[in-house]
This record gives structure tokens, C-alpha cells and sequence, in this order.
């Protein structure tokens, strides 16, 4: 898989930016199939940084309810909190 197809695109929140003050994290959502390797891989190539470890958070599928009844579904998705080295940062994600 290429880089461009496991970085689906950064998330950009409360809790990620303070993630990103506090702990040097930046957090993506990552293609479902993509592994901690892969995602590693991908970042390095993609933004010339140096990773220190990757932690995956995975939401599974789950049946919306209206009234009690099942009216749909909402979709799941994969995500990854990437902490960068030390010294390291994303020039994306500066000044958000």
C-alpha cells in the first residue's frame, strides 16, 4: 500500500491539538487494513519527520437508533496517535 492510501487525512480536534502541545502527538485517520509499521512508514516518508511509536484506536461499526428502532448505521473508522521524536514537528499542524 502506498503512503498516500494508509494517511486518509489528519484530525484536527480539542483533544488532538492538546495532544499534540502536551505529548508531541499528531493524530490521523489511517486506511482500516493499515498496520503500527505501515502507519510508521508512511508518516516518515510523507512528512520527513522521525516517529517514536505509533498507538492505533479502532471504532467498529455501530446500528444508529431512532425511537428504538434500527435506522441505520454509524460507520466506523481507524485512527492513529503518532508521537514524534524529540526535537520533531509537522509544519502542518503549526499555528492551529
Amino acid at each position: 500500500m502506498e503512503y498516500t492510501q494508509i494517511l486518509i487525512k489528519p484530525l484536527i480536534s480539542e483533544k488532538a491539538t492538546y495532544a499534540k502541545e502536551m505529548a508531541n502527538q499528531v493524530v490521523f485517520f489511517v486506511h482500516p487494513d493499515a498496520n503500527k509499521i505501515q502507519i510508521r512508514q508512511a508518516v516518515e516518508k510523507a512528512f520527513d519527520v522521525k516517529v517514536s511509536g505509533v498507538n492505533v484506536i479502532r471504532r467498529r461499526p455501530r446500528p444508529r437508533t431512532k425511537f428504538g428502532r434500527v435506522t441505520g448505521q454509524q460507520s466506523g473508522y481507524k485512527k492513529a496517535l503518532v508521537t514524534l521524536a524529540e526535537g520533531e514537528k509537522i509544519e502542518l499542524f503549526e499555528g492551529v
